[in-house]
């Protein structure tokens, strides 16, 4: 499949809307950048990236997103952390998708890559999640999930191009949002939840825009469903350990008991809401700790792509690298 006209990016100024922006960029791509009105749009400047504010709540915003040429959209566009209620969610998460995929069906754009997650599946059962597993939200977040999905393959039916993506936990430069969060800076979590043996999956962002701009070239992926995850499984205990040796912070020692880690979370869930902040480990996602958590990654490696970031411990080392670079320019 080949493109030669705009690729509209939503969710443009957030966590993984904006590794998306500069990984197009980075190709020489036509970007067109959207997200709520902003004052500071110094970001896609520096990158000469067209910037046009819009609301997935107001429809009215969003028709002259496909203004011109747009024949490729990759939706990121969406509020993610486990701890806004889903009535708050359902605008951005359900009804934004709504109103895109209209305007990208009319549009007849080439394909239209959807964002979404790993949490529609719920909890672990067992055995690691595939593209056919269940869909068994349990949490808000998992559910207005679940919900946009449906929205898309709805939408496949009446012939809009489509590819659906669901990394798992992503952690990547400028992180601020979500579980992955607590990979990507030094976090104030200093004990090791439960046993600390739960496995996990992870995905740095670089890997979610690099596979998402692979897959909208194939022409194979539309219609599919794509796990992303890298190669590694590491339990909480080696990766919390390994993110304070990377961020030079406190080694936790301490293991506290799943009940009273949930506890803490509760307490830290209500006195952040009461300051305007997400928590750095929410109540509903602190519940996944009970079992391991493990996606996974066949399908996405049979497609052809390669992982830049396959293993978690190397990833680190990087990262690390990448946050001193910071603090010292």
């Amino acid at each position: 499949m080949n493109f030669s006209g705009i690729s509209l990016v939503t969710g443009a100024a957030g966590f993984m809307g904006s590794h998306v922006v500069e990984r197009l960029a980075a190709e020489g791509i036509k970007v067109r950048a959207t997200a709520r009105p902003r004052k500071d749009i110094s970001f896609f400047n520096k990158l000469n990236v067209e910037y046009v504010p819009a609301d997935l709540t107001k429809p009215e915003t969003l028709s002259c997103l496909f203004d011109g040429d747009v024949d490729r959209v990759f939706h990121l566009g969406a509020i993610c952390n486990f701890s806004t209620p889903y009535k708050e969610l359902y605008p951005t998460n359900v009804s934004g998708v709504d109103h895109l995929t209209r305007l990208a069906l009319k549009k007849k754009v080439k394909v239209f890559v959807h964002v979404t997650s790993t949490s529609v599946y719920g909890y672990y059962k067992g055995s690691p999640f595939t593209e056919g597993s269940k869909r068994e939200p349990m949490d808000n977040y998992g559910r207005s999930k679940r919900d946009g999905e449906n929205i898309v393959f709805k939408r496949c039916e009446e012939g809009l191009p489509a590819v659906i993506v669901r990394p798992c936990t992503v952690y990547g430069p400028r992180c601020n949002d979500g579980a992955g969060k607590v990979f990507s800076r030094p976090s104030a979590i200093s004990a090791i939840p439960g046993s600390g043996r739960q496995r996990l999956s992870n995905i740095r962002a670089e890997d979610v825009a690099d596979a998402i701009l692979f897959l909208s070239s194939k022409d194979e992926a539309v219609g599919q469903v794509y796990n992303l995850s890298d190669n590694s499984n590491p339990t909480i205990k080696e990766a919390l350990i390994l993110a304070a040796v990377t961020y030079r912070t406190s080694v936790p020692k301490l293991k506290l008991p799943l009940g009273l880690v949930k506890l803490v979370a509760r307490l830290d869930g209500l006195i952040s809401g009461f300051k305007g902040r997400i928590p750095d480990l929410e109540y509903d996602a602190a519940k996944y700790l009970n079992n391991d958590y493990i996606v996974d990654n066949t399908r996405v490696k049979k497609s052809g792509y390669n992982l830049r970031y396959p293993d978690f411990t190397e990833s680190m080392k990087q990262m690390g690298e990448w946050y001193r670079s910071q603090l010292n320019p």
